[in-house]
């Protein structure tokens, strides 16, 4: 299972690329995933989302649109893709646990370089992540792990965050169950 440190650190990196805009609207998403190659993933049918599954909370609106949920938008996403794979949502004895994570480090620096002088120069690059955990219902071992991370960039439409969670979200599972 996912321990806070690693739940704070994924949850930081995500919402970031939730807010982040580049040449296009998610070149800047990179995604990522691990998994046990020993386990048989058509053996699982059902999930339930994890008491876990959460953004760290933005007391004072830094990164997170106060008007999106974007709890329930990355939950709307994943169960779509968890259909897609044949999985279906149950309240009881599911086979795996779904839990999510994500948050902004407003701490990441990055050398970029001055259009001004075509020097290279530190700069603040905030960095957003999102995790995606699948927890055998049985064992309570995490089986799966999928993530994205990107730049941040505040005052996104409503829109393009549901572009970027779409996209991250999408892209993180087309590696499951291959």
């Amino acid at each position: 299972m996912l321990s806070n440190i690693h739940i704070k650190f994924f949850t930081a990196l995500f919402a970031a690329s939730l807010l982040s805009s580049c040449a296009t609207l998610t070149e800047d998403i990179i995604v990522g995933t691990k998994s046990d190659s020993t386990i048989n993933y058509n053996t699982y049918k059902t999930y339930a989302w994890s008491k876990n599954a959460q953004i760290i909370f933005d007391a004072i609106g830094q990164w997170e649109q106060p008007t999106l949920d974007t709890d329930e938008e990355v939950k709307f996403v994943i169960n779509r893709e968890l259909r897609a794979h044949g999985l279906h949502q149950v309240i009881d004895n599911p086979d795996l646990y779904v839990s999510f994570v994500a948050g902004v480090d407003t701490t990441i620096l990055e050398l970029k370089e001055d259009p001004d002088n075509n020097k290279k120069v530190l700069t603040n690059v905030p960095k957003a992540a999102l995790a995606i955990a699948l927890i055998d219902g049985k064992s309570g071992y995490t089986i799966w792990l999928g993530h994205a991370v990107g730049n941040v960039q505040q005052q996104q439409s409503i829109e393009n965050i549901r572009k970027r969670i779409d996209y991250a979200v999408t892209e993180i599972f087309k590696s499951y169950n291959k």
